[in-house]
């Protein structure tokens, strides 16, 4: 059976920390930003915590290891262990586990976290295409990778060896910037075999299924900043998504989402787990209401008429524009409806 197209955020009663057992957190842009934690995030967590919702984090850099970024998170202020963190390092080498034999071979273009990974699968992590590997597996080497892990992969995969990825995104935040990601070197490899990787993170559902598993979590609620990744692994999981806008996600790409990037919630930061949402309903036939707001869709343009909290704007925006839309992508301009919510 297919699932309904959602066209609102909808709302809830209780808190999203009591309606949710487990919150699968996204961490750049999420809980940090450049090193450092978002305004709102370490008491919003703490609360949640206090509250008895389970916290984990998910993450799709394959770099460093569950027990580095628990360090990190730690030492901001969000006490975490090794076992609350999930990454694509963890996704992937389960994947490769359940193709090749315990003790195999697995020439790794990355750093020391996909080579823990591996180990905790059995697997012996290689560094050249002559070791005779059974599989090769890509993430997220950092800065420093050499060119000529590159070449590596290419000689194996050219031979046959089956190719995974932890993930393919393109780009990952820095201090300075927008960097190239894991996805921008599986794009070497790719262009020099003609080959296509097997991928485990977000939003496919291997990343997800090791995150089930890891957590146990029954009602778990994924929350994130990015509509392509964490979003879109939520509507992949058939589980809800709460859509904080810390990161890079804007008002103008979360009115023109498709399905699969539409966010069961929306609000400005992590303090959304701690309250209920407002109800988006029909405002009598002509848009939705939300708030003191009530939004329409227009011939050209979205419509916003009304006062009140940014935020109830902007939610039933989405409902006009994602209920014009059906399953596709709203065309319909929002930005002076965007720009009177200063969003």
């Amino acid at each position: 059976m297919s699932r309904s197209v959602r066209t609102r955020p909808e709302g809830s009663g209780r808190a999203l920390s009591e309606a949710y057992d487990t919150a699968l957190l996204d961490l750049d842009g999420v809980v940090y930003a450049g090193g450092n934690a978002i305004e709102h995030a370490v008491e919003s967590l703490d609360r949640a915590r206090a509250g008895g919702m389970h916290l984990a984090y998910v993450t799709n850099n394959a770099l460093r290891t569950p027990d580095a970024v628990a360090a990190h998170l730690t030492e901001l202020g969000v006490p975490a262990d090794a076992g609350d963190v999930i990454t694509s390092a963890q996704a992937v080498a389960r994947l490769i586990s359940e193709q090749v034999p315990e003790g195999s071979r697995v020439l790794v273009v990355g750093g020391e976290g996909l080579r823990v990974a591996l180990r905790e699968r059995g697997l012996v992590p290689v560094e050249s295409a002559d070791d005779d590997p059974a599989a090769v597996v890509q993430g997220y080497g950092g800065p420093e990778l050499p060119w000529g892990r590159f070449a590596e992969a290419s000689y194996a995969v050219a031979r046959g060896v089956p190719w995974f990825a932890s993930n393919t995104d393109l780009t990952i935040p820095s201090g300075r910037g927008i960097a190239p990601g894991n996805g921008a070197a599986v794009e070497v490899v790719r262009i020099a075999t003609g080959a296509e990787p097997q991928v485990a993170g977000k939003p496919l559902p291997p990343m997800h299924r090791e995150t089930i598993l890891r957590t146990g979590a029954r009602r778990p609620l994924v929350v994130g900043d990015r509509l392509d990744t964490d979003i879109e692994g939520a509507f992949n999981g058939d589980v809800d998504s709460l859509l904080v806008l810390t990161g890079v996600t804007d008002g103008a790409q979360l009115l023109a989402a498709p399905p699969q990037h539409r966010p069961t919630y929306v609000d400005a930061d992590l303090r959304g787990l701690l309250a209920g949402q407002p109800e988006v309903a029909e405002a009598d036939g002509r848009g939705f209401c939300c708030g003191g707001w009530t939004a329409t869709a227009g011939a050209e343009r979205l419509e916003l008429e009304g006062e009140g909290e940014a935020l109830d704007g902007l939610r039933a925006l989405c409902a006009a524009a994602w209920t014009a839309a059906g399953d596709g992508v709203c065309e319909l301009d929002g930005g002076k409806a965007l720009a009177r919510l200063g969003l």
